[in-house]
C-alpha cells in the first residue's frame, strides 16, 4: 500500500454495517481451541482423509503456539496458510463471491484471496493476537489489476501496517508494497476507507455486508 495515507472514496455502506459488525464469535484461543470430532468427521466424509489432517495441523498450530512475539505468529500463520491452492469461488463453490469459513477452507485445500485473509484473521485471533490490531483489507492489485484482500496488522493504531498476502510469502510493512493501493479495511469492531484506520467513514456494500454475516452466522456451527 505505497500510498496508504490515499482517501479512496468508494463502496458508501449503510449504517447498518455496524450493528452487524459487533455481532459476537466466540473464539477460543491458545490451549483452549479445539475442533469437535463432529467437525472433523463431516470434514473428512465431504473432502477425505486430508482434509482431517489439514484440520489437525491447524489445531495443533493453534494449541502449541508459543511464539514470544505478534510478528512470529504472523510469519507462522502466513506460511501455514500460503501453501493451500488458490482457486475461484465460481469453480471451487460455483458461486461468483463466496466467503468460507477457515474449516471450509482448510478442508476443501483452497479458495480464494478473501478466504486465505479471513483464515488468517481468525487464526492469530485464535493464537492471541488483539483483534483491534486486525484488518482485513480491499486493496487494488496493481500488479494483476484486480480488487484483491490481504491481511493487515498494526502494532498500534497509528503502525505503519504489516501485510499478509497470500500471492507474496513474505510479510511486509505496506510501504514495500507499492504494487498494493488500499480502498477500505475492516474488523469486527469497525470499518475504514483507506487510512483512517481510527475513525474513518464508513466503507462498504450492501453484498459485502451479506456475505460478512453469513461468515458469521456460519462460523459456530465450526466451533471457531
Amino acid at each position: 500500500m505505497g500510498n496508504y495515507q490515499q482517501k479512496k472514496e468508494h463502496f458508501l455502506l449503510p449504517l447498518l454495517f455496524l450493528s452487524l459488525l459487533a455481532i459476537a464469535v466466540p473464539v477460543l484461543t491458545g490451549e483452549n481451541f479445539r475442533l469437535d470430532n463432529d467437525t472433523l468427521d463431516r470434514a473428512e466424509e465431504k473432502y477425505g482423509s486430508d482434509a482431517r489432517i489439514r484440520l489437525v495441523e491447524w489445531e495443533s498450530l493453534i494449541r502449541q503456539d508459543d511464539s514470544p512475539s505478534d510478528s512470529e505468529k504472523l510469519e507462522k500463520v502466513n506460511r501455514f496458510f500460503n501453501q493451500l491452492e488458490f482457486v475461484n469461488d465460481i469453480d471451487h463453490w460455483g458461486e461468483k463471491d463466496y466467503w468460507a469459513t477457515p474449516v471450509e477452507f482448510l478442508a476443501s485445500q483452497g479458495g480464494d484471496c478473501e478466504d486465505f485473509s479471513i483464515a488468517k484473521y481468525f487464526t492469530l485471533q485464535a493464537m492471541g493476537v488483539d483483534e483491534e490490531k486486525l484488518n482485513l483489507t480491499y486493496v487494488k492489485a496493481l500488479t494483476y489489476n484486480v480488487h484483491h484482500m490481504v491481511l493487515t496488522y498494526f502494532s498500534s493504531p497509528a503502525a505503519e501496517p504489516l501485510v499478509l498476502d497470500n500471492i507474496v510469502d513474505i510479510v511486509k510493512p505496506a510501504s514495500e508494497r507499492p504494487d498494493l493501493i488500499p480502498i477500505y479495511s475492516f474488523n469486527g469492531t469497525g470499518l475504514w476507507l483507506a487510512k483512517q484506520r481510527e475513525r474513518g467513514k464508513l466503507a462498504g456494500s450492501s453484498s459485502r455486508l451479506k456475505r460478512w454475516q453469513d461468515l458469521l452466522e456460519r462460523m459456530p456451527e465450526t466451533k471457531f
